[in-house]
C-alpha cells in the first residue's frame, strides 16, 4: 500500500494538470464502449489463468471446475502482487489446490508448466509487438531499453529454467532430500525417514505428472495458448483506455507494442507488482507517441484497471474463498 500511494503521489506531483476530480471527469467523457471492454479485458485476464490451469489439471489426471480454477487464479495474482517478483503467488495457488485434495507433486509440476507458459508468452508478445510496430522498442529511452533488454534476458533463462525442471525432478527433489538430512543431523527436525518417504511419494508424483503433460505436444500447446490470451487480455487495456480517451485509432496498434515491452522490462524487478518501473516504462514510452497530459491520463486509468483494482478484487474474492472453504472444513463438509 505504502509503495501504491508514493508511486501514485509522485505520478501526479510530476503533472500538476493532474487530480482525482478532472480524472473523474475525464472518464464520464471517455468513449463508453472502448472503456467497457478495457474493464471486461482485464476481468478476463484473471479469469483465463484459472482456465490455464484448470486445462493442465484435466490433462493431469485431476480435474477441477472453472469455479476453483478462478480461486486459484485470484490467490495467484493477488499474492504475486504484494510479494516481490510475484514470489508468493504460486505457494498462495497451491494451497488451495492441495486443499482441493490434489497431491503437491501434481501441484508443483502444474505450476511450474503454468508458470513456463506464462513467462513464455509474454517473451512471445514482446516478439510479435517489434512485429506489429518496428519503433515501439527504439522510442523508448536509454534506461527504459536497458530494463527491456535485461527484462528478454531474465525471462528467457526462467523459461529454459522451468522447462529443465519439468525433465528433471530430481534438480528440486534431491536438494530437499539432502537439507532434511542436514537438519537432522544437527537435531533440528525429528523422524528423518519419515519426511524422506513423503518427500520421495511428492516427488514420484511429480515425476509421473510432468512425464504425462509435459510429453504431449497438445498439453503445452493448450496451456501456451490459454496464457498467451490471458496476456493479451490484460496488454490490450492501455490501447482500449487510450481509444476511448479519443486517441487517434491508427495508432492503437502502437500502444499495444509498447505495452508488451513495457511488460518485459517490469517483469524481472524485484518489486512488488513492479510498481515504480512499470509506471516509469509506461510514460517514457506514451510520452513519446501522444502527448504528455494523454500519457499521463491512460497510464494511471489503464494502470489502475489493471493492477490496483483487479488486485483489490482478486485479493476480496480470495479472502472470501479462504473463509468460506474454512468454514466448510470446519463443518466437516
Amino acid at each position: 500500500m505504502l509503495i501504491a500511494i508514493l508511486t501514485i503521489r509522485v505520478i501526479m506531483k510530476q503533472n500538476q494538470d493532474i487530480s482525482v476530480s478532472q480524472l473523474v471527469s475525464i472518464l464520464r467523457s471517455s468513449d463508453l464502449p472502448f472503456f467497457i471492454f478495457g474493464i471486461v479485458s482485464a476481468g478476463m485476464f484473471v479469469w483465463f489463468e484459472g482456465v490455464a490451469i484448470c486445462s493442465i489439471l484435466k490433462y493431469a489426471g485431476h480435474p477441477r471446475s472453472l469455479k476453483k480454477g478462478f480461486l486459484y487464479s485470484t490467490s495467484d495474482i493477488y499474492f504475486s502482487a504484494i510479494t516481490p517478483s510475484a514470489t508468493g503467488g504460486q505457494p498462495a495457488s497451491a494451497f488451495f489446490m492441495m486443499r482441493d485434495g490434489i497431491p503437491m507433486g501434481i501441484v508443483t509440476a502444474t505450476l511450474i508448466l503454468n508458470l513456463m507458459m506464462y513467462t513464455l508468452s509474454i517473451i512471445v508478445l514482446g516478439i510479435l509487438s517489434v512485429m506489429i510496430s518496428p519503433r515501439a522498442f527504439w522510442d523508448f529511452g536509454s534506461i527504459s531499453k536497458v530494463f527491456i533488454g535485461i527484462g528478454f534476458v531474465g525471462l528467457s533463462v526462467l523459461v529454459f529454467i522451468f522447462f529443465i525442471l519439468l525433465k528433471k525432478e530430481e534438480l528440486i527433489f534431491r536438494p530437499l532430500s539432502k537439507l532434511i538430512i542436514f537438519l537432522y543431523n544437527k537435531g533440528l527436525i525429528k523422524e528423518k525417514n519419515k519426511k524422506l518417504l513423503k518427500v520421495s511419494k511428492i516427488g514420484n508424483d511429480y515425476k509421473i505428472c510432468s512425464a504425462l503433460i509435459s510429453g504431449k505436444k497438445r498439453v503445452l500447446f493448450t496451456a501456451f495458448l490459454w496464457n498467451l490470451i490471458q496476456r493479451t487480455c490484460q496488454l490490450v487495456v492501455p490501447m482500449l483506455i487510450y481509444a476511448s480517451l479519443g486517441g487517434e485509432k491508427v495508432k492503437m496498434a502502437l500502444v499495444f507494442s509498447k505495452q508488451c515491452l513495457v511488460t518485459i522490462g517490469y517483469n524481472f524487478v524485484p518489486i512488488p507488482g513492479g510498481m515504480g518501473i512499470s509506471d516509469y516504462l509506461m510514460l517514457d514510452g506514451f510520452c513519446r507517441m501522444m502527448d504528455r497530459q494523454m500519457a499521463y491520463n491512460v497510464e494511471l486509468i489503464s494502470r489502475g484497471i489493471t493492477f490496483y483494482i483487479c488486485v483489490s478484487v482478486s485479493g476480496i474474492i480470495t479472502l472470501i474463498g479462504f473463509l468460506y472453504r474454512r468454514s466448510n472444513h470446519d463443518r466437516g463438509l
